[in-house]
């Protein structure tokens, strides 16, 4: 499923939070896969999820006003009105669940994770990691889910993926998350099994222990990767289970690369050709699921 908290792209403000936006994440946001009809609704959702992670990773913003704005945007969200301008992704969202009918629990859980990332909360353990991804990612999967139309039967498996998805990210990101934002979801307990302290992420370049740590992040996410395989086996709507495909695709392809190159010498990520393989190899798969 589309994962919308992956790739942070810095870039000068055009309003209070406005840094990110569709075109820099790593995997398709509303893509020509899913339904005309209903891809305004997924970017409704998504805008609203690109605002609260915004306002979260604000370095310019104390945790007690972040926390402020992040409860606003759930008031709007679950009110109706909204004083600010910038609250209006919350009155768009709240229009599209009175449209399409899903609810709005999907929205709320993904606000608590940010609330957690608002205080600089760390992830001393993998079950702490997971935990934090069950309310960062896979509401996500469960939001396209229900708004296809799609049964409880692909819940797991798109668990699965949404947190593999977010995982992938943290590794990518785990450098300027520490140096940005003093946060690390890679479990604290693994550098301390490795002899090293966490502080080695302000380092520009991988040795073997720090090695050693993401090479274990990215072992336990390939197992998330093989349960969420059935994933495209278990959606009936062709266009998401072609989408989920893809998507699954991507974040193997990913994986594979993130095994092998620095992620802190240079952001380690999917080059065109790259992506375009595994879109291809994603969209067979979802054909054949």
């Amino acid at each position: 499923m589309t994962d919308f908290n992956i790739a942070p792209t810095t870039r000068a403000r055009t309003g209070p939070f406005a840094r990110k936006d569709a075109a820099g994440e790593n995997f398709p946001v509303a893509s020509r896969l899913l339904p005309r009809h209903l891809r305004p609704h997924v970017l409704s959702f998504y805008r609203f999820l690109r605002l609260a992670d915004d306002i979260a990773d604000d370095p310019e913003l104390e945790a007690e006003s972040k926390l402020a704005y992040l409860d606003a945007l759930e008031r709007a969200l679950t009110s109706g009105q909204a004083k600010h301008a910038y609250l209006k992704p919350a009155l768009d969202l709240r229009a599209s669940f009175q449209e399409t009918g899903v609810s709005d629990r999907h929205a709320r859980q993904v606000l608590r994770a940010f609330r957690r990332d608002s205080v600089g909360a760390r992830c001393h353990t993998w079950s702490d990691l997971l935990l934090y991804c069950r309310f960062s990612a896979n509401p996500v999967g469960r939001y396209l889910l229900e708004l296809h139309g799609e049964g409880p039967e692909a819940g797991p498996a798109a668990d699965a993926l949404c947190s593999a998805l977010q995982i992938l990210n943290h590794l990518q990101d785990a450098r300027d998350d520490w140096v940005a934002l003093g946060r690390c979801y890679i479990p604290l307990a693994w550098f301390d099994d490795a002899g090293i302290s966490v502080e080695r992420l302000v380092e520009t370049q991988t040795d073997p222990k720090l090695r050693a740590v993401f090479t274990r992040v990215v072992d336990h996410t390939d197992q998330l990767l093989e349960r969420a395989a059935a994933l495209p086996g278990l959606i009936r709507h062709r266009g998401l289970r072609m989408e989920a495909a893809v998507i699954l695709c991507l974040a193997e392809s990913l994986a594979a690369r993130l095994r092998t190159r620095d992620p802190m010498k240079k952001r380690v990520s999917l080059g065109a050709h790259q992506k375009m393989y595994a879109m291809a190899r994603g969209i067979a798969r979802g054909l054949a699921g």
